[in-house]
């Protein structure tokens, strides 16, 4: 099983060219998988069927693991048996047979248009870390892109001069995004301020970070919460955002703003329609309270 799960990790990230995150995800469920096979007596992949998969999803139940975490285990658990399948390992792929969990339905947070103006409002600062923290504030919001996206990326993947950036989402794929004045005017700053730079001359150190830490190493996706949480307390915005908020936030007011699904989908890099699906239910919501203020029967009582 050891032998078994090393290949794999080699596959996903040589032929399959899935990113960092989701390695990390697979290796560690399979690793989890190991261990219950273990306590069980089983050590060959050979030796699982679909009822031992199904034990394990139930010592999961046990442990009250969230049902999208357990359905993420069993997509794993798919691949890695698919994989096995095709290097002759096993006779046929025992989790293909198990059904996963309904994730639970949920309306992603997000700011209003007042708090987003409220959060980028709060006093940065004219230092290096204060420009920076604003740049990536307006960035997150102006482009949609995932944390991991934006902590990727260099200095030369911002085209300044067509208002786009060059993003490198999940599984390596690239796709061109176009970013606002603002969030490029305070790319500019920042960028003009770091230590080495001669005002907004890019051209010389195009492949550096960039974001940066204190140190001039890449910026974390974990020092990015962190930022994210600083500011939000000091705007007074009373809610609980995640970096990851920002992105939600970007595709519902464009969604309000009348923006086509397929358009949104393709910035924020999805595969699936389906995925990008969600926003609707918050773009219903709010059409839902326009209507029952404003139509004369939307109420119970008719207006006179």
């Amino acid at each position: 099983m050891e032998n078994a799960v090393r290949d794999f990790g080699i596959h996903i990230e040589i032929e399959k060219n899935l990113s960092y995150h989701t390695r990390r995800n697979y290796l560690s469920d399979l690793r989890q998988f190991r261990e219950f096979l273990l306590e069980n007596g089983v050590d060959r992949p050979s030796d699982v069927d679909q009822m031992v998969i199904r034990a394990f999803l139930a010592s999961l139940y046990r442990g009250k693991i969230k049902k999208v975490t357990v359905s993420r285990k069993v997509a794993s658990l798919r691949a890695f048996f698919k994989f096995l399948l095709r290097e002759g390992k096993v006779r046929y792929n025992p989790a293909q047979m198990v059904q996963a969990p309904k994730a639970d339905k949920y309306l992603p947070s997000f700011l209003s248009i007042d708090e987003v103006f409220s959060l980028l409002g709060v006093k940065f600062g004219s230092g290096v870390s204060g420009l920076r923290d604003r740049a990536i504030i307006e960035f997150l919001y102006s482009a949609g892109v995932r944390v991991g996206e934006l902590t990727g990326l260099n200095v030369g993947d911002v085209d300044f001069s067509n208002s786009l950036v060059k993003v490198r989402g999940k599984g390596r794929k690239e796709r061109i995004v176009p970013v606002g004045g603002p969030a490029l005017s305070a790319l500019k700053d920042y960028i003009g301020s770091r230590p080495g730079t001669e005002g907004d001359k890019a051209e010389s150190y195009t492949g550096s970070p960039l974001f940066l830490n204190r140190s001039g190493s890449r910026l974390t996706t974990r020092s990015i919460r962190r930022i994210i949480d600083k500011y939000i307390t000091l705007s007074g915005v009373d809610k609980k955002i995640s970096p990851h908020a920002l992105r939600h936030t970007f595709a519902t007011h464009l969604m309000d703003a009348g923006a086509d699904l397929r358009v949104i989908q393709e910035l924020l890099g999805h595969e699936s329609l389906s995925t990008t699906q969600k926003y609707t239910s918050v773009s219903v919501t709010k059409l839902m309270e326009v209507y029952d203020r404003s139509h004369p029967r939307a109420g119970g009582e008719q207006r006179s």
